[in-house]
C-alpha cells in the first residue's frame, strides 16, 4: 500500500505518451486502409472483373465494356464516396462538439430533412426532373434549415440544448411535409424513391465537380475549428475564461456542417449514422482532442461508407443494396448501444 502512490505517479506521464504514439501511428495506417477500401470499391461490384481488367480500365482504357464500367461507373462512384464519407464524418464530429451531445449527427439538427424537403418541393411544384437540377435545391434546403435552427436556438443565447431542441422540432415538421407531398404526388414519390434512402449508384464526375467546392470549403473550415471546438467542449464559462469567441465559433461550426452535410446529402441523399458511428470509434483512440478527432473522422468515415457500398453490391449480386440501407443496418445497433450506455464518452 505504501508503494502504490509513487507507482501511480510514475505511470501517469506514460499515458499521454502512449496515446500520442497511437495517434501518430494510427493515422498513416488509417490512410492505408482507406486506399485499400477505395481500390476494392473500384475492383468489386455486381459485375465480376479481374485485376488486369481493372488496371487496364484505369490506365489504358480503349473503350471496351469493362473499361467503361471502371472509368465511367466505378471510379466516379468511389471518388464521390471518398468525398461524401469525409464530409459526413467531419460533419458528425463538428456537430457532436458543437452541441456537446455524443448522439448528435446531421439528422439531429434537421439538415438532412431540409435537403429532402427542398428536393421534393422542386420535383413536385417546379417540375425539376434531373439530378443536376435538384442537387442545388437540396443544398439550399440544408442551408436554410441550418440557419432556421440557429435562429430558433436563440442566436446569441444559443446553447447545445436549445440547438438540439430546435433541430428536433424542425425535423418533425419537415418529416411531415416531405411525406405529405410524396403521398399527394406520385411522380415526386417515384423520383425520390432511391435518392431518399441514400445511394452512390448515380455518381458521375459531373456530380463530383459540382459538390467539390462546397465540400472542400467545409472540410478546410471544419479542420480550422479544432482548437475553438476544444474550448467549447469545456463549457461556456470555461471557454470564455480561456478567451474563446463562442458565437463566432458556433456560427462557423454551423456553416461548416451545412456545407459538408448539405453538399453530401444533395449528391447522394440522406445517408444516416456515418457521422454518428465514426467519431465515437475515433474518440476511443484519440481521446476528446478535436485536433485528432477531425482528421481521423475525415479518413475513417470514407472507409465505412465505401465498405458499406461494396457490401451492398456483393450481398445481392447481381442486384444492389443501396449504401444508405447498409449504413442504417450497421448503425442501428450501434445507436441503441450508445443510448443504453449509462456513461457516455466525455466530449
Amino acid at each position: 500500500m505504501v508503494d502504490s502512490p509513487p507507482r501511480e505517479q510514475a505511470d501517469a506521464p506514460e499515458v499521454p505518451v502512449r496515446r500520442r504514439s497511437l495517434r501518430a501511428a494510427g493515422l498513416p495506417l488509417a490512410v492505408c486502409l482507406l486506399v485499400v477500401v477505395a481500390l476494392a470499391s473500384i475492383a468489386l461490384g455486381a459485375k465480376s472483373m479481374s485485376l488486369d481488367a481493372v488496371w487496364h480500365g484505369l490506365f489504358h482504357s480503349t473503350g471496351t465494356d469493362e473499361d467503361v464500367v471502371v472509368r465511367q461507373l466505378r471510379l466516379p462512384r468511389t471518388v464521390l464516396g471518398l468525398l461524401v464519407g469525409a464530409a459526413l464524418g467531419l460533419c458528425g464530429a463538428v456537430l457532436q462538439a458543437l452541441t456537446r451531445n455524443p448522439l448528435a449527427d446531421p439528422g439531429l439538427l434537421g439538415i438532412n430533412l431540409g435537403a429532402a424537403a427542398a428536393v421534393v418541393s422542386a420535383i413536385s411544384f417546379l417540375g425539376v426532373t434531373s439530378f443536376t437540377g435538384y442537387v442545388w435545391f437540396a443544398f439550399l434546403g440544408a442551408a436554410a434549415v441550418s440557419v432556421l435552427v440557429y435562429v430558433l436556438g436563440g442566436t446569441r443565447s444559443a446553447t447545445p440544448a436549445r440547438l438540439a431542441l430546435a433541430g428536433t422540432a424542425a425535423s418533425a415538421a419537415l418529416y411531415g411535409y416531405v411525406h405529405a407531398v410524396q403521398l399527394m404526388d406520385t411522380a415526386a414519390l417515384d423520383k425520390m424513391r432511391f435518392w431518399s434512402v441514400g445511394s452512390l449508384a448515380s455518381a458521375s464526375m459531373t456530380t463530383v465537380w459540382q459538390v467539390l467546392p462546397f465540400l472542400a470549403t467545409g472540410l478546410v473550415l471544419a479542420l480550422a475549428l479544432a482548437r475553438p471546438l476544444n474550448a467549447l467542449a469545456l463549457g461556456d464559462d470555461t471557454a470564455r475564461a480561456l478567451g474563446a469567441r463562442l458565437q463566432r465559433t458556433r456560427v462557423l461550426a454551423m456553416t461548416a456542417a451545412t456545407l459538408l452535410c448539405g453538399a453530401a446529402t444533395a449528391a447522394c441523399g440522406p445517408i444516416v449514422f456515418v457521422g454518428l458511428m465514426v467519431p465515437h470509434a475515433v474518440r476511443a483512440l484519440t481521446g476528446p482532442d478535436q485536433r485528432w478527432i477531425l482528421p481521423y473522422s475525415a479518413v475513417l468515415a470514407p472507409v465505412l461508407l465505401l465498405g458499406s457500398d461494396v457490401i451492398g453490391r456483393l450481398v445481392t449480386r447481381p442486384a444492389e443494396l443501396q449504401v444508405g440501407i447498409v449504413t442504417a443496418l450497421l448503425g442501428g445497433p450501434v445507436f441503441i448501444h450508445l443510448v443504453r450506455r449509462r456513461r457516455q464518452v466525455q466530449l
